[in-house]
């Protein structure tokens, strides 16, 4: 019998934490995609990418994205690239808004579909952030998911649906998926253990991630964002589960308490619980079949697999 293969996601970078929390942290393009290809031959599948400005502020600006996807290619890594239209809490993405309180710009969200990505990050919700001493609204109404995941549909690019409570699966992202907007398989990234920065998040536990999974749709599969020291935790409770595996420093900065994780170092350990669980983590090539990769729509031939 043939072992399971399991899809590994590295999310290098994020839109939240800045190099002086650790300075192994790729910000700019070189740096970003040296990590990826590296996490790529160490058995990553998926690249969750975040891009930055050049004083390291978040952006969606399409240009970065392309300039770190053309990097990645170039290195001849096949690697699935996935570019946030989350964006971040800092740079280009935030706005204020009245009474001292700020906003995640949705006109620049918008802006990570435009890099001939084969996959996006979808956050089909809304959050309250704290944020460095901000209060920051991520504002998404079912109309916006909706733009969102018709752009993507659009342009032939695949959602990840993140997600980060109960309803977001029940309400936005079902509703969404069963508008036509997406096709099985759903990827669905469970983002947990951010409760304390993100209103309406959940905190993660074996028991709260068992729950998350009985609510996702038929057809669906799906990988854990364990945030912070859950990460370990909540990725082997996710392959237990049947699910797929997701590490990096957009998640988590230590590789354990008072240790100053790479993303290199997260990729290599997860690879090794996969093959400890007789496991295999599966090639990119393996990877897009899971997913349903490439989706019907205009073609990206600059990003195209080699």
């Amino acid at each position: 019998m043939s072992k399971r293969k399991v899809i590994v996601t590295i999310a290098p970078t994020g839109g939240m934490a800045h190099k002086s929390q650790n300075p192994h942290l790729p910000t700019q393009p070189a740096e970003i995609a040296a990590d990826v290809v590296a996490c790529w031959k160490a058995g990553a599948s998926v690249a969750a990418i975040h891009a930055r400005r050049p004083d390291d502020g978040a952006t969606c600006d399409a240009a970065v994205y392309r300039e770190i996807n053309q990097r990645i290619r170039d290195a001849g890594c096949d690697i699935v690239i996935n570019n946030s239209t989350g964006g971040g809490v800092h740079g280009d993405m935030v706005k204020p808004l009245p009474g001292g309180r700020w906003e995640i710009a949705f006109e620049e969200r918008v802006k990570g579909m435009e890099a001939g990505a084969e996959m996006c990050t979808l956050d089909a919700t809304t959050l309250n952030l704290s944020f460095e001493g901000r209060e920051i609204l991520m504002d998404t109404p079912l109309g916006k998911g909706r733009e969102l995941a018709a752009g993507m549909k659009a342009r032939g690019i695949k959602p990840e649906w993140e997600v980060f409570s109960p309803t977001h699966i029940l309400q936005d992202t079902t509703t969404l998926i069963h508008e036509g907007l997406d096709e099985a398989p759903y990827f669905i990234n469970l983002v947990m253990n951010v409760h304390r920065n993100f209103q309406n998040a959940m905190p993660f536990s074996p028991r709260h991630l068992q729950m998350m999974v009985d609510t996702l749709p038929e057809g669906a599969i799906f990988c854990v964002s364990g945030i912070g020291p859950s990460q370990l935790e909540a990725n082997i409770s996710a392959l237990l589960l049947g699910g797929h595996a997701r590490v990096g420093l957009e998640d988590n900065l230590y590789y354990r308490h008072g240790e100053l994780a790479t993303n290199l170092q997260l990729t290599e350990r997860i690879v090794r619980v996969i093959r400890e669980m007789d496991l295999e983590p599966a090639t990119p090539a393996e990877a897009r079949d899971m997913m349903g990769l490439p989706r019907t729509g205009l073609p990206r031939p600059e990003f195209a697999p080699r």
